[in-house]
Order: structure tokens, then C-alpha cells, then sequence
């Protein structure tokens, strides 16, 4: 369909979660010597203008990343975010959100590469843009990550960390999903896969995190974080969540130290949740 446009919604909690964690993820892949791949099947524009229409429309920024800028009492792993954040705007005003490329960027090494889909036109001359200098370290590809992530895998460093993060503008992408994970653990078992997913009134978000369990993963990791009750009219998006496979096994005691604060934070009234789970061998 290619309506979808992430500038509308950067910045919002969704953002926070899945941004914060792939920070995380990323930062222990770097712990070693050896390099490893980022591959995004989705990544967007690769940075966004919260000052542009788009943002503006509905502010969604402002009850997302606006809450964090001056939080105080923050969980480390957390301020390191934020202050990556910071980092890219001026002092004292939020008017540039990362998205999940620029986000990796910051962590990545020389020897470090990243392999970039998407497949909107207008998103994709937007992310060439953005990664105009970064020579052969990045790669951008205007076409489907589903399919392209294939030719990928098992990528030279056999290390990599894989965001897929699709706009469910169809129903059928919950189950692309699914199939997208089977085939990349039979192509490369070892890759960590971070799976993001809206959390909404109706049932597929759920069902796919289901199939994914069912497909017997040896390590995997579930966090998801709602922010408000969903609404009356049964529309919107009310929280979001990560499905993680080959998690570091350093992630479940961050977010239990960080969830609380980011519900607190985040929250916008009494529906706001969040869950954990895990399975780490």
C-alpha cells in the first residue's frame, strides 16, 4: 500500500521502547572484537524533523520522548539513550528524532557495517540522504526487507542484528513476520532478530507473538509496554512491544530495572502496563 509514514508517529513511546532496547542489543554485540552487520528490513527515513507537519500534526513526540528530556532519578542504560537524543539536537529543544539506522550509527565501529531497506520512495531518497557520506559502511536498498534480507543472510561476519519493524498496513504482514524469522534462523541461527509490533484492539499482534514461540526457539525474550487504556471506539494504537530472539542475557535485569520508570514516565493513565517474559538458556 505504501501510505504509511513513520514521520507522523517519531518520537512517540513506541519509539522510546524499540529505540532504547536496539540501543542496548546493539551496545552488548559491540562488547566484542569481532564486527557484525545491522540489518533493518523497514528503516524508515532514517532521522525525522519533529518540527516538519508531519510530527506536528499530532505531536505524538511530546507524550514520548518530550516526557524523558529532563527526567531525573533515570535508570543508566536509559539516560545513555536520552542522551543520545540530546546529542543530535540543540541545547534545550528536541527538533531532530533518530530513527533505528542513525540510532546504530552511534554504536556502530569502523568495522561494523549496515545493510538498510525500505521500500517507500519518498522514505527511501530521504534515508540516502541521510547516509550521503557514510560511503560502503552502509548499504540501502529501495526494496522489500522481507524479501531482501534472503541474499543477506548468513552475513560474512557471521555476527549481525537484525530490526524488523514493517508497518502491518496489511494483515498479512503479522504472518510475513513469522515467516520472515523462520527462514532467517535456518539461514543464520546465530543472529540476534529484534521483531517490533503495535499493540492494539485486534488479535493479530497476539497471534504472531504466539507463532513465534511455537516456532521452539532456544533463547527468546518478550517485553511489550502499554500506555494508556485502549480507547472506547476501539482505533489507535495503545502500547507496542519487541518479540527478541537470541536476546543478550544482560537484557532482561535492564528492563526490569528500566519498565518501571518508562511506565511511570510514559504512562497516561490508569491502563498503563507492561509485561516480561523470557526463555535465556
Amino acid at each position: 500500500m505504501l501510505s504509511y509514514r513513520h514521520a507522523f508517529h517519531a518520537g512517540n513511546h513506541a519509539d522510546v521502547l524499540k529505540h532504547f532496547v536496539l540501543m542496548q542489543v546493539l551496545a552488548y554485540t559491540a562488547q566484542k572484537d569481532k564486527p557484525y552487520w545491522y540489518i533493518d528490513t523497514h528503516a524508515g527515513a532514517g532521522k525525522y524533523a519533529l518540527d516538519s507537519n508531519y510530527a506536528l500534526q499530532n505531536s505524538e513526540f511530546s507524550s514520548g520522548i518530550g516526557r524523558l528530556l529532563d527526567g531525573d532519578a533515570m535508570p543508566s542504560a536509559l539516560s545513555a539513550f536520552v542522551a543520545l537524543v540530546k546529542s543530535l539536537n540543540p541545547p534545550g529543544l528536541l527538533k531532530s528524532y533518530p530513527g533505528s539506522p542513525v540510532v546504530a550509527e552511534a554504536l556502530m565501529r569502523d568495522s561494523d557495517r549496515m545493510r538498510l531497506f525500505e521500500l517507500h520512495p519518498s522514505d527511501s531518497k530521504l534515508l540516502r540522504q541521510t547516509f550521503l557520506r557514510a560511503g560502503r559502511k552502509v548499504m540501502i536498498e529501495g526494496e522489500d526487507g522481507f524479501a531482501g534480507i534472503k541474499a543477506l543472510l548468513p552475513p560474512p561476519p557471521r555476527r549481525a542484528v537484525v530490526l524488523i519493524d514493517p508497518p502491518y498496513e496489511e494483515k498479512v504482514d503479522y504472518q510475513r513476520v513469522v515467516d520472515c524469522i523462520k527462514d532467517s534462523m535456518a539461514r543464520f541461527a546465530t543472529g540476534t532478530y529484534i521483531v517490533w509490533y503495535p499493540i492494539l484492539q485486534r488479535p493479530e499482534p497476539l497471534q504472531m507473538i504466539t507463532k513465534l514461540k511455537q516456532l521452539n526457539l532456544a533463547n527468546w525474550l518478550h517485553v511489550s509496554l502499554t500506555v494508556q487504556t485502549p480507547a472506547l471506539e476501539g482505533y489507535g494504537m495503545h502500547g507496542s512491544g519487541l518479540f527478541i530472539v537470541n536476546p543478550p542475557w544482560t537484557l532482561p535485569k535492564m528492563l526490569e530495572e528500566t519498565l518501571p520508570y518508562l511506565r511511570a514516565k510514559l504512562g497516561q493513565d490508569d491502563g498503563s502496563k507492561f509485561t516480561l517474559e523470557w526463555n535465556i538458556n
